[in-house]
Protein backbone atom coordinates (compact mmCIF):
# COMPACT_ATOMS: atom_id res chain seq x y z
CA UNK A 1 0.00 0.00 0.00
CA UNK A 2 1.30 3.46 -0.92
CA UNK A 3 2.63 5.55 1.96
CA UNK A 4 0.69 8.81 2.26
CA UNK A 5 2.59 12.09 2.47
CA UNK A 6 1.00 14.83 4.57
CA UNK A 7 1.61 18.57 4.32
CA UNK A 8 1.42 21.74 6.38
CA UNK A 9 -1.30 24.33 5.83
CA UNK A 10 0.31 27.76 5.59
CA UNK A 11 -1.29 30.84 4.05
CA UNK A 12 -4.08 28.79 2.49
CA UNK A 13 -1.75 26.33 0.73
CA UNK A 14 -0.57 22.79 1.42
CA UNK A 15 3.21 23.02 1.65
CA UNK A 16 6.13 20.72 2.41
CA UNK A 17 8.26 21.35 5.52
CA UNK A 18 11.20 23.71 5.07
CA UNK A 19 13.55 20.93 6.19
CA UNK A 20 12.30 18.49 3.56
CA UNK A 21 12.25 15.90 6.35
CA UNK A 22 9.34 13.68 7.41
CA UNK A 23 8.33 11.57 10.39
CA UNK A 24 6.88 8.07 10.10
CA UNK A 25 3.24 7.65 11.10
CA UNK A 26 2.18 4.20 12.31
CA UNK A 27 -1.17 2.45 12.25
CA UNK A 28 -1.40 1.20 15.88
CA UNK A 29 -3.59 -1.79 14.99
CA UNK A 30 -0.94 -3.23 12.68
CA UNK A 31 2.28 -1.63 13.92
CA UNK A 32 3.10 -0.62 10.34
CA UNK A 33 3.98 2.74 8.79
CA UNK A 34 1.23 4.10 6.58
CA UNK A 35 2.02 7.83 6.24
CA UNK A 36 4.71 10.49 6.46
CA UNK A 37 4.17 13.61 8.58
CA UNK A 38 6.16 16.84 8.04
CA UNK A 39 9.10 17.16 10.43
CA UNK A 40 8.68 20.92 10.60
CA UNK A 41 10.71 23.41 12.60
CA UNK A 42 10.85 27.08 13.60
CA UNK A 43 11.07 28.19 9.94
CA UNK A 44 7.65 26.71 9.21
CA UNK A 45 6.20 28.27 12.36
CA UNK A 46 7.67 31.64 11.34
CA UNK A 47 6.01 31.38 7.92
CA UNK A 48 2.71 30.40 9.55
CA UNK A 49 2.85 33.31 12.00
CA UNK A 50 3.62 35.76 9.18
CA UNK A 51 0.61 34.45 7.21
CA UNK A 52 -1.60 34.67 10.30
CA UNK A 53 -0.50 38.24 10.96
CA UNK A 54 -1.35 39.28 7.42
CA UNK A 55 -4.80 37.70 7.70
CA UNK A 56 -5.58 38.93 11.21
CA UNK A 57 -6.91 42.47 10.54
CA UNK A 58 -9.44 41.44 7.89
CA UNK A 59 -10.58 38.37 9.86
CA UNK A 60 -11.06 40.38 13.06
CA UNK A 61 -12.98 43.03 11.11
CA UNK A 62 -15.47 40.50 9.78
CA UNK A 63 -18.86 40.57 11.47
CA UNK A 64 -19.30 37.71 13.95
CA UNK A 65 -22.04 36.28 11.77
CA UNK A 66 -19.67 36.09 8.79
CA UNK A 67 -17.02 34.30 10.80
CA UNK A 68 -19.76 31.94 11.97
CA UNK A 69 -20.69 31.16 8.36
CA UNK A 70 -17.11 30.09 7.66
CA UNK A 71 -17.13 27.74 10.66
CA UNK A 72 -20.46 26.27 9.60
CA UNK A 73 -19.09 25.60 6.11
CA UNK A 74 -16.18 23.67 7.58
CA UNK A 75 -18.59 21.79 9.87
CA UNK A 76 -20.74 20.93 6.84
CA UNK A 77 -17.69 19.55 5.04
CA UNK A 78 -16.65 17.44 8.04
CA UNK A 79 -20.19 16.15 8.43
CA UNK A 80 -20.38 15.18 4.75
CA UNK A 81 -17.27 13.02 5.25
CA UNK A 82 -18.15 11.62 8.68
CA UNK A 83 -17.72 7.95 7.83
CA UNK A 84 -14.50 8.54 5.91
CA UNK A 85 -13.01 10.66 8.70
CA UNK A 86 -14.05 8.09 11.31
CA UNK A 87 -12.13 5.39 9.44
CA UNK A 88 -9.12 7.68 9.15
CA UNK A 89 -9.26 8.62 12.82
CA UNK A 90 -9.37 4.95 13.75
CA UNK A 91 -6.47 4.11 11.48
CA UNK A 92 -4.40 6.92 12.97
CA UNK A 93 -5.14 6.34 16.66
CA UNK A 94 -6.09 2.66 17.02
CA UNK A 95 -9.57 3.31 18.44
CA UNK A 96 -12.57 1.35 17.15
CA UNK A 97 -14.13 2.84 14.03
CA UNK A 98 -17.54 2.72 15.70
CA UNK A 99 -16.23 4.93 18.52
CA UNK A 100 -14.76 7.47 16.12
CA UNK A 101 -18.04 7.44 14.19
CA UNK A 102 -20.22 7.90 17.27
CA UNK A 103 -18.02 10.20 19.38
CA UNK A 104 -14.93 11.77 17.82
CA UNK A 105 -16.14 13.10 14.50
CA UNK A 106 -19.65 14.12 15.69
CA UNK A 107 -18.01 16.04 18.55
CA UNK A 108 -15.66 17.81 16.11
CA UNK A 109 -18.71 18.90 14.12
CA UNK A 110 -20.45 20.01 17.32
CA UNK A 111 -17.41 22.06 18.37
CA UNK A 112 -17.41 24.00 15.11
CA UNK A 113 -21.15 24.58 15.16
CA UNK A 114 -21.34 25.45 18.86
CA UNK A 115 -18.77 28.24 18.70
CA UNK A 116 -20.16 29.48 15.39
CA UNK A 117 -23.45 30.03 17.18
CA UNK A 118 -21.94 31.12 20.50
CA UNK A 119 -20.07 34.08 19.03
CA UNK A 120 -23.25 35.49 17.51
CA UNK A 121 -25.06 35.23 20.87
CA UNK A 122 -22.29 36.53 23.14
CA UNK A 123 -23.69 39.65 24.80
CA UNK A 124 -21.76 42.85 25.41
CA UNK A 125 -21.42 44.44 28.82
CA UNK A 126 -22.18 47.97 30.01
CA UNK A 127 -22.34 49.68 33.38
CA UNK A 128 -24.18 52.96 33.76
CA UNK A 129 -24.39 55.57 36.49
CA UNK A 130 -25.09 59.32 36.57
CA UNK A 131 -21.51 60.18 35.68
CA UNK A 132 -20.72 57.87 32.75
CA UNK A 133 -21.44 54.76 30.76
CA UNK A 134 -18.75 52.08 30.85
CA UNK A 135 -18.56 49.66 27.93
CA UNK A 136 -16.56 46.45 28.05
CA UNK A 137 -15.18 45.50 24.65
CA UNK A 138 -13.95 41.96 24.00
CA UNK A 139 -11.33 42.22 21.27
CA UNK A 140 -9.42 39.36 19.60
CA UNK A 141 -5.82 38.90 20.65
CA UNK A 142 -4.41 38.55 17.13
CA UNK A 143 -2.39 35.41 16.39
CA UNK A 144 -2.86 32.54 18.85
CA UNK A 145 -1.37 29.07 19.18
CA UNK A 146 -3.31 25.82 19.65
CA UNK A 147 -1.51 22.59 20.57
CA UNK A 148 -3.56 19.40 20.81
CA UNK A 149 -2.88 15.77 21.84
CA UNK A 150 -3.08 12.37 20.18
CA UNK A 151 -5.92 10.68 22.06
CA UNK A 152 -8.93 12.52 20.57
CA UNK A 153 -7.26 14.08 17.53
CA UNK A 154 -9.92 15.98 15.55
CA UNK A 155 -12.25 16.26 18.58
CA UNK A 156 -9.73 18.24 20.66
CA UNK A 157 -8.12 20.03 17.70
CA UNK A 158 -11.44 21.67 16.79
CA UNK A 159 -12.23 22.27 20.50
CA UNK A 160 -9.38 24.80 20.47
CA UNK A 161 -9.47 26.13 16.93
CA UNK A 162 -13.22 26.85 16.81
CA UNK A 163 -13.43 29.36 19.69
CA UNK A 164 -10.17 31.02 18.64
CA UNK A 165 -11.45 31.63 15.13
CA UNK A 166 -14.96 32.53 16.24
CA UNK A 167 -13.56 35.24 18.53
CA UNK A 168 -11.72 36.84 15.59
CA UNK A 169 -8.19 35.48 16.04
CA UNK A 170 -6.03 33.83 13.44
CA UNK A 171 -4.46 30.53 14.43
CA UNK A 172 -1.20 28.62 14.22
CA UNK A 173 -2.05 25.08 15.32
CA UNK A 174 0.02 21.98 15.99
CA UNK A 175 -1.66 18.56 16.07
CA UNK A 176 0.12 15.56 17.55
CA UNK A 177 2.74 14.10 15.25
CA UNK A 178 1.54 10.65 16.39
CA UNK A 179 -2.00 11.16 15.02
CA UNK A 180 -1.76 13.88 12.35
CA UNK A 181 -4.02 12.54 9.63
CA UNK A 182 -7.41 14.12 10.37
CA UNK A 183 -5.74 17.49 11.01
CA UNK A 184 -4.29 17.18 7.51
CA UNK A 185 -7.76 16.38 6.19
CA UNK A 186 -9.04 19.49 7.99
CA UNK A 187 -6.40 21.48 6.09
CA UNK A 188 -7.80 20.21 2.81
CA UNK A 189 -11.36 20.99 3.89
CA UNK A 190 -10.44 24.53 5.00
CA UNK A 191 -9.09 25.25 1.53
CA UNK A 192 -12.08 23.60 -0.13
CA UNK A 193 -14.49 25.65 2.00
CA UNK A 194 -12.85 28.95 1.12
CA UNK A 195 -11.51 29.82 4.56
CA UNK A 196 -9.40 32.94 3.89
CA UNK A 197 -5.66 32.22 3.52
CA UNK A 198 -3.70 32.62 6.72
CA UNK A 199 -6.70 32.48 9.04
CA UNK A 200 -5.96 28.86 10.00
CA UNK A 201 -2.42 27.50 9.71
CA UNK A 202 -1.54 23.93 10.68
CA UNK A 203 2.11 23.02 11.25
CA UNK A 204 2.99 19.37 11.85
CA UNK A 205 6.02 18.12 13.73
CA UNK A 206 7.64 17.41 17.06
CA UNK A 207 7.00 19.29 20.29
CA UNK A 208 10.61 20.42 20.87
CA UNK A 209 10.70 21.89 17.36
CA UNK A 210 7.21 23.07 16.43
CA UNK A 211 5.49 23.26 19.80
CA UNK A 212 8.36 25.14 21.40
CA UNK A 213 8.57 27.56 18.47
CA UNK A 214 4.85 28.32 18.83
CA UNK A 215 5.10 28.87 22.59
CA UNK A 216 8.19 31.07 22.35
CA UNK A 217 7.22 33.15 19.31
CA UNK A 218 6.80 36.76 20.49
CA UNK A 219 3.94 37.47 18.06
CA UNK A 220 1.76 34.60 19.27
CA UNK A 221 -0.32 36.20 22.00
CA UNK A 222 -1.82 33.14 23.71
CA UNK A 223 -1.36 29.37 23.76
CA UNK A 224 -4.05 26.78 24.41
CA UNK A 225 -2.52 23.39 25.19
CA UNK A 226 -3.82 19.92 25.98
CA UNK A 227 -1.31 17.23 26.84
CA UNK A 228 1.03 15.99 29.54
CA UNK A 229 1.63 17.77 32.82
CA UNK A 230 5.37 17.80 32.17
CA UNK A 231 4.95 19.63 28.85
CA UNK A 232 2.35 21.92 30.37
CA UNK A 233 4.81 22.98 33.06
CA UNK A 234 7.37 23.87 30.39
CA UNK A 235 4.79 25.89 28.47
CA UNK A 236 3.71 27.76 31.61
CA UNK A 237 7.31 28.68 32.39
CA UNK A 238 8.13 29.77 28.84
CA UNK A 239 4.92 31.78 28.48
CA UNK A 240 5.39 33.50 31.84
CA UNK A 241 8.61 35.09 30.62
CA UNK A 242 6.61 36.86 27.91
CA UNK A 243 3.50 37.47 30.03
CA UNK A 244 1.63 35.38 27.47
CA UNK A 245 -1.83 33.98 28.17
CA UNK A 246 -1.96 30.20 28.57
CA UNK A 247 -4.71 27.64 29.01
CA UNK A 248 -3.46 24.23 30.12
CA UNK A 249 -5.57 21.06 30.14
CA UNK A 250 -3.44 18.20 31.36
CA UNK A 251 -3.64 14.81 33.00
CA UNK A 252 -5.98 13.14 35.43
CA UNK A 253 -6.15 10.34 37.98
CA UNK A 254 -9.89 10.36 38.26
CA UNK A 255 -12.04 8.54 40.83
CA UNK A 256 -15.43 6.94 40.30
CA UNK A 257 -16.95 6.87 43.80
CA UNK A 258 -19.75 4.33 44.31
CA UNK A 259 -21.80 4.53 47.50
CA UNK A 260 -23.87 1.64 48.83
CA UNK A 261 -27.16 3.36 48.00
CA UNK A 262 -26.29 3.86 44.33
CA UNK A 263 -28.58 2.61 41.58
CA UNK A 264 -26.39 -0.11 40.11
CA UNK A 265 -28.67 -1.45 37.45
CA UNK A 266 -27.04 -2.69 34.27
CA UNK A 267 -27.21 0.69 32.52
CA UNK A 268 -25.34 2.50 35.29
CA UNK A 269 -22.86 -0.33 35.75
CA UNK A 270 -22.20 -0.30 32.00
CA UNK A 271 -21.44 3.43 32.27
CA UNK A 272 -19.04 2.82 35.16
CA UNK A 273 -17.24 0.19 33.08
CA UNK A 274 -17.16 2.52 30.09
CA UNK A 275 -15.75 5.31 32.25
CA UNK A 276 -12.66 3.21 32.86
CA UNK A 277 -12.07 1.64 29.47
CA UNK A 278 -13.55 3.89 26.76
CA UNK A 279 -10.98 4.67 24.04
CA UNK A 280 -8.67 2.06 25.64
CA UNK A 281 -8.55 4.26 28.75
CA UNK A 282 -6.78 6.93 26.70
CA UNK A 283 -9.07 9.79 27.75
CA UNK A 284 -7.98 12.25 30.44
CA UNK A 285 -11.50 11.96 31.92
CA UNK A 286 -11.47 8.18 32.39
CA UNK A 287 -12.16 6.92 35.89
CA UNK A 288 -9.02 4.91 36.54
CA UNK A 289 -9.72 4.53 40.29
CA UNK A 290 -12.96 2.80 41.23
CA UNK A 291 -13.79 3.54 44.88
CA UNK A 292 -16.54 1.30 46.28
CA UNK A 293 -18.24 1.40 49.69
CA UNK A 294 -17.13 -1.71 51.55
CA UNK A 295 -20.63 -3.07 52.25
CA UNK A 296 -21.25 -3.59 48.52
CA UNK A 297 -17.64 -4.12 47.45
CA UNK A 298 -17.68 -7.89 46.89
CA UNK A 299 -20.96 -7.93 44.99
CA UNK A 300 -20.04 -4.97 42.81
CA UNK A 301 -16.60 -6.42 42.12
CA UNK A 302 -18.15 -9.67 40.89
CA UNK A 303 -20.60 -7.93 38.56
CA UNK A 304 -18.00 -5.40 37.39
CA UNK A 305 -15.48 -8.09 36.50
CA UNK A 306 -18.08 -10.02 34.52
CA UNK A 307 -18.67 -6.97 32.35
CA UNK A 308 -14.97 -6.11 32.00
CA UNK A 309 -14.08 -9.65 30.97
CA UNK A 310 -16.83 -9.51 28.34
CA UNK A 311 -15.23 -6.48 26.63
CA UNK A 312 -13.90 -7.40 23.22
CA UNK A 313 -10.41 -6.34 22.16
CA UNK A 314 -10.28 -6.66 18.39
CA UNK A 315 -9.42 -5.12 15.05
CA UNK A 316 -10.71 -1.51 15.20
CA UNK A 317 -12.51 -2.16 11.91
CA UNK A 318 -14.61 -4.86 13.60
CA UNK A 319 -17.97 -3.30 14.50
CA UNK A 320 -18.16 -5.56 17.57
CA UNK A 321 -14.85 -4.29 18.95
CA UNK A 322 -15.02 -2.53 22.34
CA UNK A 323 -11.31 -1.70 22.63
CA UNK A 324 -8.77 -1.13 19.89
CA UNK A 325 -5.01 -0.68 19.97
CA UNK A 326 -2.94 1.69 22.07
CA UNK A 327 -1.68 4.64 20.09
CA UNK A 328 2.03 3.78 19.80
CA UNK A 329 4.64 1.20 20.74
CA UNK A 330 6.23 3.49 23.37
CA UNK A 331 2.83 4.06 24.97
CA UNK A 332 2.08 0.33 24.85
CA UNK A 333 5.38 -0.36 26.60
CA UNK A 334 4.66 2.34 29.20
CA UNK A 335 1.26 0.83 30.06
CA UNK A 336 2.70 -2.67 30.30
CA UNK A 337 5.45 -1.33 32.58
CA UNK A 338 2.80 0.29 34.79
CA UNK A 339 1.00 -3.04 35.12
CA UNK A 340 4.28 -4.73 36.09
CA UNK A 341 4.89 -2.01 38.67
CA UNK A 342 1.43 -2.55 40.15
CA UNK A 343 2.28 -6.22 40.65
CA UNK A 344 5.52 -5.26 42.42
CA UNK A 345 3.52 -2.91 44.65
CA UNK A 346 1.43 -5.87 45.78
CA UNK A 347 -1.54 -5.55 43.46
CA UNK A 348 -3.60 -8.58 42.50
CA UNK A 349 -4.60 -8.77 38.83
CA UNK A 350 -8.30 -9.63 38.68
CA UNK A 351 -8.66 -9.25 34.90
CA UNK A 352 -6.28 -8.68 32.02
CA UNK A 353 -2.75 -7.77 32.98
CA UNK A 354 -1.24 -8.81 29.67
CA UNK A 355 -1.01 -7.86 26.03
CA UNK A 356 -4.03 -8.93 24.01
CA UNK A 357 -3.44 -11.03 20.94
CA UNK A 358 -5.43 -10.05 17.85
CA UNK A 359 -4.97 -12.23 14.81
CA UNK A 360 -4.99 -11.50 11.10
CA UNK A 361 -3.88 -8.08 9.90
CA UNK A 362 -3.56 -6.90 13.53
CA UNK A 363 -1.08 -9.57 14.65
CA UNK A 364 1.62 -6.90 15.05
CA UNK A 365 -0.60 -4.30 16.74
CA UNK A 366 -0.30 -2.76 20.19
CA UNK A 367 -3.25 -4.18 22.14
CA UNK A 368 -3.64 -4.47 25.92
CA UNK A 369 -6.36 -6.47 27.66
CA UNK A 370 -8.65 -4.42 29.93
CA UNK A 371 -7.00 -4.74 33.32
CA UNK A 372 -8.46 -4.56 36.84
CA UNK A 373 -6.23 -4.53 39.93
CA UNK A 374 -7.05 -4.64 43.66
CA UNK A 375 -5.14 -4.78 46.92
CA UNK A 376 -3.01 -1.69 46.41
CA UNK A 377 -2.37 1.01 48.98
CA UNK A 378 -4.16 4.20 47.97
CA UNK A 379 -0.88 6.15 48.22
CA UNK A 380 1.15 3.85 45.92
CA UNK A 381 2.40 5.07 42.54
CA UNK A 382 -0.24 3.08 40.64
CA UNK A 383 -3.02 4.90 42.48
CA UNK A 384 -1.39 8.32 42.27
CA UNK A 385 0.14 8.56 38.79
CA UNK A 386 -1.65 8.68 35.45
CA UNK A 387 -1.34 5.51 33.36
CA UNK A 388 -3.59 6.55 30.45
CA UNK A 389 -4.44 3.03 29.41
CA UNK A 390 -7.05 0.30 30.01
CA UNK A 391 -6.13 -0.11 33.69
CA UNK A 392 -8.50 0.42 36.64
CA UNK A 393 -7.77 -0.12 40.33
CA UNK A 394 -10.46 -1.17 42.82
CA UNK A 395 -10.35 0.53 46.23
CA UNK A 396 -12.80 -0.11 49.10
CA UNK A 397 -13.81 2.64 51.55
CA UNK A 398 -15.80 2.65 54.78
CA UNK A 399 -17.45 6.06 54.90
CA UNK A 400 -17.82 9.40 53.17
CA UNK A 401 -14.79 10.99 54.83
CA UNK A 402 -12.53 8.14 53.74
CA UNK A 403 -13.89 8.29 50.18
CA UNK A 404 -13.11 12.01 49.99
CA UNK A 405 -9.61 11.50 51.41
CA UNK A 406 -8.81 8.74 48.90
CA UNK A 407 -10.25 10.71 45.98
CA UNK A 408 -8.15 13.76 46.87
CA UNK A 409 -5.00 11.68 47.47
CA UNK A 410 -3.35 12.52 44.16
CA UNK A 411 -1.67 15.51 42.57
CA UNK A 412 -4.33 15.56 39.84
CA UNK A 413 -7.79 17.11 39.96
CA UNK A 414 -9.55 16.88 36.63
CA UNK A 415 -12.79 14.89 36.87
CA UNK A 416 -14.72 12.61 39.20
CA UNK A 417 -18.00 10.72 39.13
CA UNK A 418 -20.23 10.10 42.14
CA UNK A 419 -22.81 7.34 42.27
CA UNK A 420 -25.50 7.76 44.95
CA UNK A 421 -29.25 8.23 45.33
CA UNK A 422 -28.66 10.69 48.20
CA UNK A 423 -28.74 14.17 46.69
CA UNK A 424 -27.53 15.81 49.90
CA UNK A 425 -24.50 13.52 49.93
CA UNK A 426 -23.86 14.28 46.26
CA UNK A 427 -23.76 18.00 47.04
CA UNK A 428 -21.49 17.50 50.07
CA UNK A 429 -18.99 15.26 48.33
CA UNK A 430 -18.94 17.30 45.10
CA UNK A 431 -18.04 20.34 47.19
CA UNK A 432 -15.31 18.57 49.17
CA UNK A 433 -13.41 16.81 46.40
CA UNK A 434 -10.72 18.73 44.49
CA UNK A 435 -11.79 18.26 40.89
CA UNK A 436 -12.80 20.69 38.17
CA UNK A 437 -15.61 18.47 36.88
CA UNK A 438 -17.91 16.27 38.97
CA UNK A 439 -20.51 14.02 37.38
CA UNK A 440 -23.31 12.64 39.56
CA UNK A 441 -24.83 9.33 38.40
CA UNK A 442 -23.35 9.80 34.93
CA UNK A 443 -20.04 10.12 33.09
CA UNK A 444 -18.99 12.13 30.02
CA UNK A 445 -22.36 13.85 29.86
CA UNK A 446 -21.09 17.09 28.35
CA UNK A 447 -22.76 20.45 27.80
CA UNK A 448 -20.46 22.62 25.69
CA UNK A 449 -21.64 25.75 27.49
CA UNK A 450 -20.01 24.66 30.77
CA UNK A 451 -16.42 25.38 31.88
CA UNK A 452 -14.05 22.48 31.28
CA UNK A 453 -10.75 22.00 33.09
CA UNK A 454 -9.04 20.84 36.25
CA UNK A 455 -7.14 21.91 39.33
CA UNK A 456 -3.73 21.06 40.81
CA UNK A 457 -1.55 19.28 38.21
CA UNK A 458 -4.52 18.78 35.89
CA UNK A 459 -4.44 22.26 34.51
CA UNK A 460 -4.86 25.98 34.60
CA UNK A 461 -7.73 27.94 33.11
CA UNK A 462 -10.96 26.67 31.58
CA UNK A 463 -12.16 25.78 28.11
CA UNK A 464 -15.72 25.65 26.79
CA UNK A 465 -18.55 28.15 26.46
CA UNK A 466 -17.85 31.77 27.32
CA UNK A 467 -14.69 30.73 29.20
CA UNK A 468 -13.08 29.81 25.88
CA UNK A 469 -14.26 33.03 24.24
CA UNK A 470 -12.93 35.06 27.16
CA UNK A 471 -9.56 33.32 26.94
CA UNK A 472 -9.20 34.18 23.27
CA UNK A 473 -10.12 37.85 23.74
CA UNK A 474 -8.84 40.83 25.70
CA UNK A 475 -11.29 42.94 27.71
CA UNK A 476 -11.07 46.69 27.24
CA UNK A 477 -13.02 49.19 29.31
CA UNK A 478 -14.29 52.32 27.52
CA UNK A 479 -15.62 54.97 29.91
CA UNK A 480 -17.76 57.70 28.30
CA UNK A 481 -18.52 60.63 30.56
CA UNK A 482 -22.06 61.96 30.69
CA UNK A 483 -22.57 65.27 28.89
CA UNK A 484 -23.52 68.10 31.24
CA UNK A 485 -27.07 69.30 30.72
CA UNK A 486 -28.06 66.52 28.37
Amino acid sequence: METLTLANLIDGKLVAPASGAYLEVYEPATGKVYARCPDSDARDVEAAVAAAERAAPAWAALAAGERAKHLHRVADAVEARLDELAREESRDSGKPVKLARSMDIPRAIANLRFFAEAITQWPGESHVDARAINLTLRQPLGVVGCISPWNLPLYLFTWKIAPALAAGNTVVAKPSEITPFTAFRLSELAIECGLPPGVLNIVHGLGPKVGQAIVEHPNIKAVSFTGSTRTGAFIAEAAAKQFKKVSLEMGGKNPAIVFADADLGDANLDTIVRSGFSNQGEICLCGSRLLVERSIYDDLKRRYLEKVKALKVADPNDESSDLGALVSRPHFEKVMACIARAKREGGEILAGGEAAEVSGRCAGGWFVAPTVIEGLRQDCATNREEIFGPVVTLIPFDDEDEAVAIANGTDYGLAASLWTRDLARAHRVATRIDFGIVWVNCWMLRDLRTPFGGVKHSGMGREGGVDALRFFTEPKNVCIAAIEGS
